[in-house]
């Protein structure tokens, strides 16, 4: 069926960070989780997995609502070539902090907007995080206070996991929480969005 007007604006995720970072730009829309296979591809770079994923996930809740944009978004978490997923369990979280403990590692996020004429625009935000020595203890410490265990590389920048790192470098803060919004904004706009409302 449909949308009943075409200015509809779906934010593809189910996430709460997500939502939560969108809504600061006062525009109306609705979020609708979009279930892909995130899985790596055999060879594929950690910038090209977020720019397909984030892709995949809008073109696949434009299935749903084709007259709709649809924004889509993913994350990579990379130590050179190495993706971080999701850790699940406090042991693979602390696994997890103590590869890139002492170690500076690239944090990418990918948006994706669908237009209505089937057209995709697309960015990306990356930053270089530094983050601090952790002996075992204070990892475990930290994950078992802070819980991120469904967040990539394993730490909660938006909480307590902001106290691991000497530095974050990058343009658009919000795009380390999951939604570069500077550049969200920008798509917005080279795709026609504003004229039409």
């Amino acid at each position: 069926m449909a949308d009943p007007s075409p200015h509809k604006l779906i934010l593809a995720t189910e996430s709460t960070y997500k939502i939560e970072l969108l809504e600061r730009l006062g525009l109306s829309f609705d979020a609708c989780a979009a279930h892909i296979d995130e899985a790596r591809k055999p060879g594929e770079a950690p910038a090209a997995m977020a720019a397909r994923l984030a892709a995949e996930k809008a073109q696949r809740v434009a299935t749903d609502h084709p007259s709709a944009y649809v924004l889509g978004a993913d994350q990579v978490i990379a130590l050179d070539q190495e993706i971080f997923q999701k850790p699940g369990s406090v042991d693979l979280a602390v696994a997890q902090l103590m590869r890139l403990q002492g170690k500076t590692h690239r944090l990418i996020t990918a948006i994706a907007l669908r237009t209505p004429d089937g057209s995709v625009l697309a960015s990306e935000c990356a930053f270089e995080m530094v983050m601090r020595p952790l002996t075992e203890a204070g990892a475990r410490a930290y994950v078992e206070a802070d819980q991120p265990l469904y967040c990539a590389g394993s730490y909660r920048i938006e909480a307590a996991g902001i106290r691991l790192f000497e530095a974050a470098r990058g343009d658009d803060f919000t795009a380390i929480i999951g939604l570069p919004l500077t550049r969200v904004w920008s798509l917005l706009e080279q795709a026609g969005y504003f004229e039409q409302l």
